[in-house]
């Protein structure tokens, strides 16, 4: 399986199941994308536990009278279809109330980040 879509299914569950914290299995990336949620504000923390080879994500959801901060996310880019845009046509998501998560050449960051900073890449989910 698609260890990004592992990542945002997780977290997916653990919210509609009214969990409070959730763990994910480490890497890199999905580090870098959860810090990139929590940061926005869909995520209450993160942190990483666990030694060496078998690491976690410890990730703590964030809820608003009940309700989950994160509405629903879609994985845009797969790695079967790969989904590229350029700086000029990355669009905000639901008109400005989510985000996208775009891989870049600088890294992870925001659609807003990278037309900032005139930066295109594959973008990897959009949440809302």
């Amino acid at each position: 399986m698609d260890p990004i879509s592992d990542l945002l299914n997780r977290i997916k569950n653990a919210q509609r199941a009214g969990q409070e914290e959730t763990e994910i299995p480490f890497s890199k990336v999905k580090f870098e994308l959860a810090k990139i949620l929590a940061k926005e504000g869909f995520l209450e923390s993160l942190e990483k536990k666990g030694q060496k080879g078998k690491e976690r994500i410890s990730v703590r959801l964030k809820y608003d009278k009940g309700t989950g901060a994160i509405q629903d996310l879609k994985r845009i880019s797969r790695p079967g279809q790969r989904i590229y845009k350029g700086n000029k046509e990355l669009r905000p998501v639901r008109q400005g109330y989510g985000i996208s998560v775009v891989s870049t050449s600088k890294g992870l960051m925001t659609g807003k980040e990278a037309r900032k900073n005139k930066l295109g890449g594959e973008i990897i989910c959009e949440i809302w």
